[in-house]
């Protein structure tokens, strides 16, 4: 049985590959008639659906002027509308100002809606999502993404010899590490989850170990550390204890920290090493991690 919830999704799929079509002809296609699909998309998004199909079309526009240059009237034809006036009228309507002055200075493309439904550049709609991600859950991808591109870059720099991976690298970083080879800073990407692992649980970390370590002991370490470290961030933000403390015993004179702020400190110092064993790898010419951007790898599906 085809439920009200059926109908609006498959009205969503032709809408996203067919913005021209009108309702009735949307409709036909749908096997349903006019008054029918009317009713359960205003049910549904708030809007009739050809109200819905006119205002994403304005919203392609703005688009279109905003990031081509393309004559007012062409992207009104593509619009729909029969003259540069009534496309005009309904423009301004909308954006409070005529295409042409909104070209100069544009603005959000989105025009606020009940059903959420939007325009999404170059050419599909933006659904209202169905799960929010929280901070949190953003916190746990950044963490997630750091130990999976540590585990990429060591196995790029397992292709080098070892005079490319103990070649001194000259960059100023302050004060966070001396004498850096490639080989010291992965040491030390594997060693920073190895040694909060340790200090979690208030054992001992050998830090001189780690800069003359083989890039396949490290990718055994990070096999074993990578894991732990991530579990113990799932269960710290799931259980809520972020602000909780615990003894560093690590350190020369043992010291207090957050988990909150030892993930912190974890995300930002990693992001300096892995851009230092990027930098060496490319040099190296191995590039193909791009800059190890976390934007797209984080929006993919957990």
């Amino acid at each position: 049985m085809t439920t009200a919830s059926d109908t609006f999704a498959a009205f969503l799929t032709t809408m996203a590959d067919t913005l021209e079509l009108d309702s009735e002809e949307r409709a036909r296609r749908l096997h349903l008639s006019r008054f029918h699909l009317d009713r359960i998309v205003s049910a549904a998004a708030g809007e009739p659906p050809e109200r819905m199909r006119r205002r994403l079309l304005l919203e392609r526009a703005a688009y279109r002027l905003a990031v081509t240059d393309r004559q007012v009237l062409d992207v009104a034809l593509e619009a729909g509308f029969g003259s540069h006036e009534a496309f005009t009228r309904a423009f301004t309507r909308a954006y409070g100002a005529p295409p042409a002055h909104w070209r100069r200075h544009p603005g959000r493309t989105q025009i606020t809606a009940p059903s959420e439904v939007h325009f999404h550049p170059p050419g599909s709609l933006r659904l209202p999502t169905t799960a929010k991600v929280t901070p949190m859950d953003l916190l746990t991808r950044m963490v997630e993404h750091h130990v999976w591109l540590t585990g990429e870059l060591l196995e790029r720099a397992g292709r080098l010899t070892d005079v490319q991976l103990d070649e001194p690298i000259r960059v100023s970083v302050g004060t966070i590490d001396d004498d850096m080879s490639m080989r010291s800073v992965l040491g030390r990407l594997v060693g920073q989850l190895a040694q909060w692992n340790a200090a979690c649980t208030q054992r001992s970390h050998d830090w001189e170990a780690e800069r003359t370590k083989s890039i396949s002991t490290l990718r055994r370490e990070l096999a074993v550390e990578g894991p732990l470290f991530l579990a113990q961030v799932h269960d710290t933000i799931r259980e809520g204890r972020l602000d909780d403390t615990f003894l560093d015993v690590t350190c020369n004179e043992p010291k207090a920290f957050t988990y909150g702020g030892m993930i912190a400190h974890v995300l930002t110092f990693a992001a300096v090493r892995r851009v230092i064993v990027l930098g060496a790898l490319e040099k190296a010419g191995i590039t193909d991690l791009d800059a190890g951007d976390p934007a797209d790898w984080v929006g993919r599906p957990a």
